[in-house]
């Protein structure tokens, strides 16, 4: 007998987990997402990506404004699914991850407890964790608490941004996901407490106002904070320019090195053979590639040829 699925997400990583859930023939009965969106000058209507997936495989679709919303907990409840599965999407109440026999899973990219919350991939990396992972657990009423049923882990490496771990996790946890339902349609899998000896450790989510880089930090902690948050939503510096009118810009890449320094935190250090440097405590950040704000990315090289930073001054 065909077992039926409710699948609830909205970004891209959620679409690699639904695409694999498809493939494999399970059957989604339906598909959970956000309201349409107006974006942009033009107020276009933008859909979320797992609602465009869902059209192109004609998978009926339920967008609800409020999740308690009477008929929207009717619509659910006519479909009859044995199994809700959610990747990133919203907190959802007692009444609908309840709802099916088998239980509401959800995948979450860290190794629960620690990273819990809203940012998981971007923490990760900028506390400089050299290893991560991929979980699904049981929803119950606390954020990211629920039994774990499933976890895989990977390492994080120095060349690690938040999109190439994004795109990582996002397979491995497409792959986990299915192992998941096949396991909880046979059966198969014991859901057990999340262990009480890992100290959980916070993923909140990241406003604009937590971007900007603090140059008092020390050269590897930029060096992870930059990459945690390359591409989006991207580390923030802002310069004085020679005329004392503040430039913001977005910065992408960088390296780091350690060594004793007499230039002063915050310095510029701007030539053909270093490149553009700003002097921290324990060393130097060089940046590699930045955009600023109203112009395109493009990388320090560029940036030097264009503008003469000679007396500039970082704004600390």
């Amino acid at each position: 007998m065909s077992r039926k699925i409710v699948f609830m997400g909205t970004p891209d990583f959620a679409v690699s987990s639904l695409d694999a859930i498809v493939q494999a023939g399970y059957d989604v009965a339906a598909v959970v997402t956000v309201p349409d969106r107006q974006t942009g000058r033009g107020l276009k209507v933008t859909f979320s990506p797992v609602k465009e997936y869902a059209i192109q495989h004609n998978i009926p679709i339920l967008q609800p404004e409020k999740l308690r919303d009477p008929e929207f907990i009717a619509q659910l409840s006519a479909i009859g699914a044995d199994l809700f599965v959610v990747v990133a999407f919203r907190m959802l109440p007692q009444m609908v991850w309840a709802m099916p026999p088998l239980g509401t899973f959800n995948l979450h990219a860290s190794l629960l407890p620690r990273y819990r919350g809203a940012a998981p991939i971007n923490w990760a990396i900028i506390n400089g964790e050299k290893e991560t992972g991929v979980t699904t657990f049981l929803l119950n009423e606390r954020i990211d608490e629920g039994n774990i049923l499933l976890q895989q882990s990977t390492p994080i490496s120095q060349d690690d941004t938040a999109e190439t771990l994004h795109d990582r996790l996002a397979e491995m946890g497409s792959k986990l996901v299915t192992e998941t339902i096949d396991g909880l349609f046979n059966n198969a899998i014991q859901p057990h407490p999340q262990p009480t000896t890992v100290t959980p450790t916070p993923a909140p989510k990241i406003f604009k106002q937590d971007c900007a880089i603090d140059w008092n930090r020390n050269a590897e902690e930029i060096f992870n904070f930059v990459r945690g948050l390359s591409p989006y939503p991207a580390a923030t510096a802002t310069m004085n320019d020679s005329n004392g009118n503040p430039v913001s810009m977005k910065i992408f890449a960088t390296e780091y090195e350690r060594n004793v320094s007499t230039d002063a935190v915050g310095s510029i250090i701007a030539d053909k053979k270093n490149g553009l440097k700003i002097a921290v405590k324990d060393g130097f950040v060089r940046i590699l590639s930045l955009q600023i704000s109203g112009k395109k990315k493009i990388t320090a090289d560029e940036f030097l040829r264009g503008y003469n930073v000679s007396d500039w001054k970082l704004i600390l």
